[in-house]
């Protein structure tokens, strides 16, 4: 003890010295320990970059950066997708709007079908007598089954912008649609208002499917396919199956027997597209028109079309909300 107290400055420094002698220590392991947990990362990083300069594509190099290439498709895209975006417009429902009440739905129901029986007449389509456009089971009725009537009225504006089309094309008759059902009172309708199928659903989409059956030459079958793909509400024409129209008689398009067919595939008094219904044919006893007589040229070219009867399958497309 006499020893430390004639050395007690010299004690209380080596203590002290030992103190910061075991602090610096314990500083430069967590340094290294720093050090090497870096060297480990920056180890990892070397690694995958070396990784991916292997693979194709890869990211690029000093002339090409792939990187920034794969940015700027990445922007194209999504500027082409906003721009398809304008090509999926909702069909409003008839009524608009909701939630739809069952007079609302009963009286544009009503409305709906005299304006397309108007319009047709004004098209000149031949129609079925008393035709509802597969909405037999609903054109008696005030009041529709629970839950149905959002579905229905979405059904009718489709509905009402294929007949749209398919008038505007000037089809020679319209045979029915088809459409899936989508309320308890569509089991007490026909049956051929109706398909045995479901709405499909994806990621993107709902898939209504329709058929529709029409007859018509072959020009305005044309414009009916064109008049789906310009529309600005996706219709996809899944199917199309033609036959010839067989049926014969007033409206079918069928020459009579003994009757000429003019160049263009219609009969006598059968004009282009815009003819007024019912002027087919000639009048029952009226002579057969002349045959035409072959001249020195050679037997002329007569262009003999014949009616189609067209059985189309149709989907819309809906998109489902943005998430």
């Amino acid at each position: 003890m006499g020893w430390i107290k004639r050395n007690l400055f010299f004690v209380i420094g080596g203590g002290v010295a030992l103190v910061l002698l075991g602090g610096a220590g314990y500083y430069n392991y967590q340094g290294w320990s720093r050090n090497s947990a870096a060297a480990d990362k920056l180890n990892e990083i070397y690694g995958t970059l070396q990784n991916l300069a292997q693979e194709k594509p890869a990211p690029g190099n000093e002339s090409i950066n792939n990187t920034a290439i794969a940015k700027e498709q990445e922007r194209q895209v999504r500027a082409w997708v906003a721009q398809a975006h304008a090509c999926f417009q909702p069909l409003p429902a008839i009524p608009p709007g909701g939630p739809v009440t069952s007079e609302a739905y009963a009286a544009a129901l009503r409305r709906t079908i005299d304006q397309l029986q108007h319009e047709a007449e004004g098209a000149g389509v031949l129609l079925p007598p008393k035709y509802d456009f597969s909405f037999t089971a609903q054109r008696p009725l005030v009041k529709f089954a629970s839950g149905s009537l959002g579905f229905l009225a979405a059904q009718l504006g489709e509905v009402r912008a294929m007949a749209g089309i398919l008038f505007a094309a000037r089809i020679n008759a319209l045979d029915g649609f088809q459409r899936v059902r989508v309320s308890d009172d569509d089991n007490n309708g026909p049956q051929s208002d109706y398909l045995d199928k479901h709405p499909a659903t994806n990621e993107l989409a709902v898939l209504t499917p329709y058929v529709v059956t029409f007859r018509c030459f072959s020009p305005e079958l044309a414009r009916v396919i064109a008049g789906f793909a310009t529309s600005s509400n996706t219709f996809i024409v899944k199917a199309v199956n033609v036959q010839p129209d067989r049926a014969g008689g007033a409206g079918s398009g069928e020459p009579a027997a003994g009757v000429a067919v003019m160049p263009g595939g219609y009969p006598p008094g059968m004009g282009a597209p815009g003819r007024i219904p019912g002027e087919f044919f000639p009048q029952p006893g009226a002579a057969p028109a002349p045959q035409p007589v072959a001249g020195r040229g050679g037997l002329p070219v007569v262009l003999k079309e014949q009616l189609l009867r067209i059985t189309m399958e149709v989907e819309l497309v809906k998109l489902l909300p943005r998430k």
